[in-house]
């Protein structure tokens, strides 16, 4: 879905979106039933903690030297191990599904120094022309996948408002 904003390549060589510190381990990637059953088969002695009726979440009980989480999917030399089937959060990232003030948004993870050098009309336009309506309407379908706000990262289109760029 992002490939025309980020090369597979760059992602692939950077994989900052799979590691969780302490302070954001809240932003973990939900798991739905059909992904958490995929999970289960590729890594049955992983541990889960139910969100919501249909999401899960890793059990985070050990961070690493650096205070990071790893996401157990990923495997280092491949990438995720779910490929294309990743959770939703997962395939949207460094763009956030969020809501604050009881208004959903899409908003830019300051993260992920790739997209960042991208020009804002860039990303407004491919926000606008290429996510939204996909992220709205999942948001939908699956209102437990929803982040609150981090109070950090830049809003980019709230929804219901006039997208004209």
């Amino acid at each position: 879905m992002l490939t025309k904003l980020l090369r597979r390549e760059t992602c692939a060589a950077c994989k900052l979106c799979c590691q969780f510190s302490s302070y954001d381990i809240w932003s973990t990637p939900v798991l739905n039933a059909q992904v958490l059953a995929k999970v289960k088969e590729l890594l049955p002695e992983a541990q889960f903690l139910r969100k919501a009726e249909d999401a899960w979440l890793f059990r985070v009980e050990d961070f690493d030297a650096e205070d990071n989480f790893p996401c157990p999917l990923l495997d280092p030399g491949q990438g995720c191990l779910l490929g294309e089937e990743k959770p939703f959060s997962c395939s949207i990232w460094p763009f956030l599904l969020t809501e604050a003030g009881g208004r959903q948004c899409i908003a830019l993870s300051p993260l992920c120094h790739s997209v960042l050098q991208q020009p804002v009309d860039t990303l407004l336009r491919f926000v606008k022309d290429e996510l939204s309506e996909v992220v709205f309407a999942y948001a939908d379908a699956h209102p437990e996948e929803v982040l609150p706000y981090d109070g950090v990262s830049p809003v980019l289109v709230w929804r219901n408002e006039s997208m004209n760029l």
